[in-house]
């Protein structure tokens, strides 16, 4: 406790220092507390004490230090925790760490290939999200392949997802189970119509069935109404934007790419991932692909890894 009055007194007596030179003292001042007063623990504790000893045999951490001490300890842990589920899942490296989210949602407008003829009042369409963070978005259609191990997969990782169901693909009990343990994981899941069905082949009214009805299964079996809607096969008409605004739809998400096990399919000539893309897939399984949902995240993640992006939650800036 002498090394850190003497440091604090000496700090209250000397000029300030600006710029980078003073950081970096302030920074070395601090490392020498740190290391002095666990050089002084060491000192003081012989190889035989007990973390419950009296105080009075023990030197004992300022408040900040314990708190720096602490703060560190359980970084390293989860950086460990991190890189054991990386190479338990077969990744090329750890998944990049998301930045902070920005306090304020982006605005979104509707881009000119999607327009349909809508205002502002109506949900827009998007396949990117405006941002300068180097991150990405992992969204995944349709429900049929209800795979634990994604589940786990996901949760051990830490990644974010946003799920897009159809009802006809999770009506049955353990489907909508399954999804709620998603949310519940801090995933978000939202509308993709009851029937999966081409909406600009059917009329007005029959949209509105569609879109309201998944709405209201999703509000009653998840608990929340859905901000987020993706019309199936990325299709849809002015009519498709007023019937989602109707019950509840803010922003329809299309996607940039579209993510297989094997491979990326780019919208770009660039072939390449750009701040903001949103990364289309799908709950598919051996049937289809002749491989799992965690082949697919280890490419997503290898991906946009290598590419220098992080996965980050739509929610969060939709």
């Amino acid at each position: 406790m002498h090394l850190v009055r003497f440091f604090q007194h000496k700090s209250g007596h000397r000029p300030a220092r600006s710029g980078t030179a003073s950081r970096g003292a302030r920074g070395l001042a601090a490392l020498s507390v740190l290391g002095l007063l666990a050089a002084g623990c060491g000192t003081e504790r012989s190889g035989d004490q007990q973390d419950n000893e009296p105080a009075a045999r023990r030197a004992a951490l300022a408040p900040e230090a314990r708190a720096l001490l602490t703060q560190a300890r359980h970084a390293e842990r989860a950086q460990a925790r991190k890189v054991a589920a990386a190479k338990r899942w077969g990744l090329d490296a750890v998944p990049l760490e998301p930045p902070e989210p920005p306090a304020v949602k982006p605005e979104l407008t509707t881009e000119p290939w999607f327009s349909q003829g809508g205002g502002k009042e109506l949900p827009q369409a998007v396949s990117r999200v405006p941002t300068d963070q180097k991150v990405v978005f992992l969204t995944l259609d349709d429900g049929y392949e209800k795979d634990p191990d994604f589940l786990r997969m996901m949760d051990e990782l830490k990644v974010p997802y946003s799920a897009f169901l159809s009802d006809y693909l999770a009506k049955d009990g353990a489907g909508y189970a399954y999804f709620r343990t998603a949310q519940q994981l801090g995933n978000g899941v939202h509308n993709h119509t009851l029937h999966h069905r081409y909406l600009p082949g059917l009329s007005a009214d029959d949209q509105r069935t569609e879109i309201c009805g998944q709405q209201d299964n999703l509000t009653r079996e998840l608990g929340h109404t859905p901000r987020l809607f993706r019309p199936p096969y990325g299709d849809f008409t002015l009519d498709t934007l007023k019937a989602a605004a109707s019950c509840g739809v803010q922003a329809f998400p299309l996607w940039a790419t579209e993510a297989f096990p094997d491979h990326f399919d780019y919208s770009g000539d660039d072939r390449k991932l750009h701040p903001g893309d949103i990364i289309l897939s799908h709950f598919r399984g051996r049937e289809d692909w002749s491989a799992t949902m965690p082949d697919l995240v280890r490419e997503v993640l290898n991906t946009a890894t290598r590419q220098g992006y992080a996965v980050a939650r739509l929610e969060d800036y939709m």
